[in-house]
C-alpha cells in the first residue's frame, strides 16, 4: 500500500482558482456538478470543447476549465 497523497491539480473551473485531486475531466465534473451523467453538460479547456467520449482525459495544472450545465427555459 502506497503512503503517497492523491495528485493535487490547479486549475481554474469557470473563472475560478481550484485544486482537485480529480484526475480527468469525468472526475471534475462529478465533483462540480454532482453529476455522473454527461447530458446536459459542455466541458471546454483553454478554450477548446472537449467531447464527453473524450472525458477520460488527464488534467493538467495551470489549465482553465469551462463547465456549462443545460437548463430549460426560455
Amino acid at each position: 500500500m502506497s503512503n503517497e497523497s492523491p495528485k493535487t491539480v490547479h486549475i481554474t473551473v469557470n473563472d475560478q482558482p481550484h485544486e482537485t485531486s480529480a484526475i480527468d475531466v469525468t472526475a471534475l465534473v462529478k465533483e462540480i456538478t454532482g453529476k455522473d451523467l454527461t447530458a446536459g453538460i459542455a466541458v471546454a479547456i483553454d478554450g477548446e470543447v472537449v467531447p464527453a467520449s473524450q472525458w477520460c482525459r488527464l488534467l493538467n495544472d495551470g489549465e482553465t476549465i469551462d463547465i456549462l450545465n443545460a437548463r430549460q427555459g426560455g
